[in-house]
């Protein structure tokens, strides 16, 4: 009973991370956090199927390696932004300019 409730607790995170990043369109901070969140909540998924299946966690270091530099990424590209256009509104920028 335990165990179920925490693959509910998981899934549950993931669909309020996927509700917090449709819901935010304003700025690129918070649809990087979301996306974070998404990210963190598939990490707990994978810990635990890994730990029912009495796996070697070797996989969850490489998902956490990835999601680190899909961070990183996310930052630079807001830093980036920042930079160029002086906030994070999606709005006060076009594709079309590059």
């Amino acid at each position: 009973m335990l165990m179920f409730l925490k693959w509910v607790f998981v899934v549950y995170l993931f669909f309020m991370g996927l509700l917090a990043f449709v819901s935010s369109r304003k700025h690129l901070l918070s649809v990087l956090l979301s996306l974070e969140f998404i990210v963190l909540s598939l990490f707990f998924l994978l810990f635990l199927f890994l730990n029912l299946l009495n796996y070697e966690m070797y996989f969850s270091m490489m998902f956490l390696t990835f999601s680190v530099c899909e961070g990183a990424l996310g930052v630079s590209i807001l830093v980036s932004m920042i930079r160029t256009h002086g906030n994070d509104y999606f709005n006060s920028f076009s594709l079309l300019q590059c």
